[in-house]
């Protein structure tokens, strides 16, 4: 009888280490705790059950493209801008800078920025820096190069979201949880934009009439570079899409590129039906230097 009670209390104390779930490592599965949130209790309402996560390896990459130049505040925004793509699962950084080759403050950002990033490096021609041409398009062409040379040998694409994110606007992280589902090219509202608090697409029954626009609203995408985002199929389908120098108005590098994948009918509104801001061209205010000193310099030399 000793014996048997003795191998049915083993039997319990095996059990019981079976079912103990280890909290130092996150991918322990257990039938009591799962992925899913629980369910919880609508006090207004039935019992509602929370929709299941995504598992993150599901999710669509976004590639996030970003043109930069040196400047005073440079170092200061792209941290800015770090911060914020920390916190979006699978998302590549391509950061472009404007410059012959790569600059060591920004390769030793990139170094620390702690997400996958890619840095690449080419220079604006000199007779495309005057004031009032176009800025970035190199660079966003770029990006745009590197995107397709790295899934050209791929049997198929995989999932993704392509975005422009200069390095002087603010992003909320929702946005990025809106574009992740676009379907062919996704568009949304910029606020500080265009002269206005805000610019957006007009939509009415789920579609894009019009815009919502403080300067040429006749043009066939009158958005701002921060307010769409499109799939990686369609760049990879549209080899030959790119930002054009060549006879491209001021102000028309967004319609220029967009009329050669996409047409306003197709367009999916994002953020609400576009009654939403989640991103802004906040712009930092050009620094006062005055009282930098020419001679007389800190005997240290600190990276600002």
């Amino acid at each position: 009888m000793r014996a048997e009670q003795k191998g049915k209390e083993q039997l319990q104390r095996r059990r019981l280490r079976e079912d103990a779930i280890d909290v130092s490592n996150p991918h322990h599965s257990h039938p009591m705790f799962s992925d899913e949130s629980p369910p919880f209790l609508n006090p207004s309402g039935p019992r509602v059950a929370s929709p299941p996560r995504r598992p993150e390896a599901a999710l669509p990459t976004i590639y996030a493209i970003t043109p930069t130049y040196s400047r005073p505040v440079q170092k200061a925004e792209l941290t800015r801008l770090a911060n914020t793509l920390r916190q979006v699962a699978r998302l590549h950084w391509i950061l472009v800078e404007d410059a012959a080759t790569r600059s060591e403050l920004v390769s030793r950002f990139v170094a620390g920025a702690g997400l996958p990033c890619t840095h690449l490096h080419v220079p604006t021609p000199r007779r495309y820096k005057r004031p009032g041409l176009p800025r970035a398009t190199e660079q966003r062409n770029a990006g745009l190069a590197w995107l397709r040379q790295r899934h050209q040998h791929l049997p198929a694409p995989q999932p993704g979201v392509l975005f422009f994110a200069d390095d002087d606007n603010t992003y909320s992280l929702e946005l990025f949880h809106e574009m992740r589902t676009t379907r062919k090219v996704s568009v949304w509202p910029v606020g500080l934009v265009g002269g206005r608090r805000y610019e957006r697409p007009v939509v009415e029954n789920g579609k894009v009439v019009g815009w919502y626009t403080g300067w040429r609203a006749d043009r066939p995408f009158a958005i701002d570079m921060a307010g769409f985002a499109v799939s990686l199929q369609v760049i990879l389908s549209h080899p030959k899409a790119v930002f054009k120098r060549r006879g491209s108005q001021p102000g028309m590098q967004e319609s220029d590129f967009l009329k050669q994948i996409t047409t306003v009918e197709e367009l999916e509104p994002k953020a609400n039906n576009c009654t939403k801001v989640l991103v802004w061209h906040t712009r930092t205010e050009k620094v006062n230097l005055a009282n930098e000193p020419k001679y007389h310099l800190d005997t240290v030399n600190i990276e600002v």
